[in-house]
């Protein structure tokens, strides 16, 4: 079954691809919560016509997360956790913690768009920050320990 996404699902597509599901998918979950339609001749052509005349706003979104990518890369984010014997952490780092380390920073980037192995020890660490769908940024971050009080 085809369908063409009004909104990003995740692990399937972006809004406005053409996707092929199995029909069970398509019919009781995907129609259904609105996140898609069937993909008939003719909604075929007016999302056609609609991508067209897209494309040059696109062009303007995706060199203004192009630019925040450049920001991202000058960024040194620290992130102090509390830490136990040796270099393990009581708890662990995610995607949250490095959010709320880049809106220290002054950029606010949902926690959703940021993906982290989850951290259990102190040291150097990548995150995958997803800006659009044609704009990913590796992001490097340190866990340090965190001051005794």
């Amino acid at each position: 079954m085809e369908l063409i996404l009004k909104q990003d699902v995740e692990n399937l597509g972006f809004k406005d691809d053409v996707v092929t599901v199995k029909n069970g998918y398509g019919r009781n979950f995907l129609i259904p919560q609105g996140q898609a339609i069937m993909a008939t001749l003719s909604a075929k052509k007016v999302l056609a016509e609609n991508l067209k005349q897209r494309a040059y706003k696109e062009k303007k979104i995706v060199d203004e997360a192009n630019k925040i990518a450049e920001a991202l890369k000058a960024l040194e984010i620290k992130i102090a956790a509390k830490v136990g014997t040796g270099d393990k952490l009581f708890g662990s780092v995610n995607n949250i913690d490095v959010a709320a380390a880049l809106e220290k920073e002054g950029q606010s980037i949902d926690k959703k768009f940021i993906t982290v192995t989850t951290v259990k020890r102190t040291g150097k660490y990548t995150a995958v920050v997803r800006l659009h769908r044609e704009v990913t940024v590796d992001l490097e971050f340190e866990v340090i320990a965190q001051a005794a009080e």
